[in-house]
């Protein structure tokens, strides 16, 4: 399963109709097998109060509507995103949405939902809603509900930390009574809850941020150990399947990619049998240069060079620059091989362990695994570090046909060897 979250207001001319045959073929190109749109539901715009000249996905003002400026002819919003589900279908993928629970618009209908009259962080664009007001719990599954009844097939929840366990757990268990394929994610950001919103709220999948996300960039920025990326995926043990790894999403910065297959993209990608998501323009590495924080706008109506030229190459054929086109085709192998059986059924086996003592091997900034299904295997090498590495990789014996390996890894790359 790999999920690629897109920006609908900043893809294209910005229109629900921009996501057609191209942009699909293109996704499907990546691997990918659920498209994420962020900022499809009605949020506050053009008021005193928003963010940006557009106001946040995640200001709510109106659960069971769609974003006016998302539609060609916005008084049949509604039918033209029935008519998007049903594309997004007919090309073999699946949609996913955001469902926002903690909190709504500043100037929402309090008389819809109890809500409390503050704000958590400095949301100061919203209000937080009251949970324990009666009818609370079937206002929102109702929410739920709506959008499921469109064929929307998962929901990526926002700041669950925040709303009570209780009613993710009645919700999901009620809601998969009637829709047994529907997935639900959780941006969940500490490490200790991680197995109660798997076993007790029931979620599929959870953000892995504050592991192997948090690991990663740490090595690439700070200075970490790839150790860490070994310790993460021991303590996860059980849960892992369950998680969801990314290198970018909306929250967070741009990720400083060189050109080719980065170390930090193939461990995300090929370490183990969790989805992995795609930020759009992260296949061909935008960089959010446009931005002061380095993160791609939410809160604005923007053309952003990257990502229009990324639009034209999926929908017209147009040309990316030579950069973007040498990224794109590293990028496009890690996540092809991740949609393979041999990653997404097979063993997984760190080699760490068994490479401590070899000469070339430097486990603060190697980290290195094997991927191996059927009569398939796959070596990943990822090095961190910012000289070449070079060396005969120690493999141990695991029950099948694994001949001896050379690596030579440029800097702030990683070899793939696959081996029939």
């Amino acid at each position: 399963m790999t999920i690629y979250q897109l920006l609908p207001r900043l893809w294209g001319k910005g229109k629900l109709s921009d996501i057609k045959d191209g942009t699909f073929n293109h996704l499907k190109s990546l691997g990918v097998s659920h498209l994420w749109c962020t900022g499809i539901i009605r949020h506050a715009t053009g008021e005193d109060f928003v963010k940006g000249d557009a106001g946040s996905p995640y200001a709510i003002s109106d659960y069971y509507d769609v974003n006016p400026y998302l539609a060609d002819s916005p008084e049949y919003r509604l039918a033209e995103f029935r008519e998007f589900v049903s594309r997004v279908h007919d090309a073999g993928l699946k949609l996913i949405m955001d469902f926002v629970p903690n909190h709504v618009a500043k100037n929402y209908d309090s008389s819809k939902l109890p809500l409390f009259d503050w704000c958590d962080y400095d949301w100061t664009d919203t209000r937080k809603i009251n949970y324990s007001a009666d009818g609370a719990y079937e206002k929102m599954l109702d929410i739920l509900r709506f959008w499921a009844e469109y064929g929307v097939d998962g929901f990526r929840c926002d700041m669950v930390e925040l709303v009570p366990v209780d009613f993710f757990s009645w919700a999901i268990r009620t809601l998969k009574q009637d829709y047994p394929d529907l997935i639900f994610i959780a941006e969940v950001y500490e490490k200790c809850n991680y197995r109660r919103y798997i076993e007790e709220a029931g979620f599929d999948f959870l953000y892995d941020k504050s592991g192997l996300y948090d690991t990663l960039r740490g090595i690439v920025l700070s200075g970490g150990t790839a150790r860490g990326i070994t310790w993460n995926w021991q303590f996860l043990g059980d849960m892992q399947p369950h998680m969801l790894n990314f290198l970018e999403n909306h929250d967070e910065e741009r990720f400083p990619f060189a050109s080719g297959c980065s170390a930090a993209l193939a461990a995300s990608a090929l370490l183990n049998t969790a989805p992995f998501m795609i930020y759009f323009g992260e296949e061909i590495g935008v960089d959010a240069s446009e931005s002061d924080n380095k993160r791609t706008t939410i809160f604005n109506f923007a053309k952003i060079d990257g990502l229009q030229r990324l639009y034209s190459y999926a929908e017209n054929g147009s040309k990316l620059t030579p950069a973007e086109k040498e990224y794109l085709d590293g990028f496009r192998f890690v996540t092809s091989l991740a949609a393979e059986p041999v990653v997404t059924k097979g063993l997984i086996h760190d080699l760490c362990y068994c490479n401590e003592s070899t000469p070339g091997f430097n486990p603060d900034r190697h980290f290195a695994f094997l991927r191996h299904y059927g009569e398939s295997t796959v070596i990943v090498f990822c090095n961190f570090d910012s000289s070449p590495a070079s060396l005969e990789l120690n493999i141990p014996d695991l029950g099948f046909r694994c001949p001896p390996t050379r690596i030579d890894a440029a800097s702030g790359e990683a070899v793939i060897v696959k081996v029939s």
